[in-house]
């Protein structure tokens, strides 16, 4: 009885003679209709990971440490704060680089892990929907907040208005 063992470099079965040496790959790379995505996509990870790090250690230091730190945080803090426009834009880049940051990590992590074309497809609708939702709703309550809310014709106590 003779055993036929596979070469790995030469897919060839070893006949005892030298192989070339050459692997023969079971596929070929080419760019594909992906083009340079992945590789933005990685620049996008790395750079908006920087960026993320400055808003999110500013965003702390504002809300914790100046001032009376946390004991402050209240919705007047949060008010002043939105009343002014600056703030506003800086909330609204940390948002948007984290979730879209964050959804361009769960994208790779379900291209790694997910096995079925049909399983990818659709827990990538659903991470895409919800991103979508988040963006939205997070941009809205940035930009809609009212600092002085006002129930039934009476201003609801703890505003950043002054009393009337």
């Amino acid at each position: 009885m003779t055993a036929t063992i596979q070469s790995p470099r030469s897919g060839k079965p070893s006949s005892g003679k030298p192989s070339s040496g050459k692997i023969q790959p079971k596929y070929r790379r080419t760019g594909g209709s992906k083009g340079n995505f992945e590789m933005l996509a990685w620049l996008f990870m790395r750079l908006s990971g920087v960026v993320l790090v400055v808003l999110i250690f500013g965003h702390l230091t504002v809300n914790l440490l100046v001032g009376e730190g946390i004991h402050a945080i209240d919705f007047g803090f949060v008010a002043g704060k939105w009343a002014d426009p600056f703030w506003q834009f800086w909330d609204l880049a940390m948002l948007w680089l984290a979730m879209l940051h964050g959804t361009n990590g769960v994208r790779t992590i379900i291209n790694d892990y997910a096995e079925k074309d049909a399983t990818r497809l659709w827990l990538k609708i659903v991470l895409y929907a919800a991103t979508t939702v988040i963006i939205i709703l997070g941009t809205l309550v940035i930009f809609t907040f009212d600092p002085c809310p006002v129930a039934n014709g009476v201003q609801l106590p703890g505003g950043f208005c002054p009393a009337p």
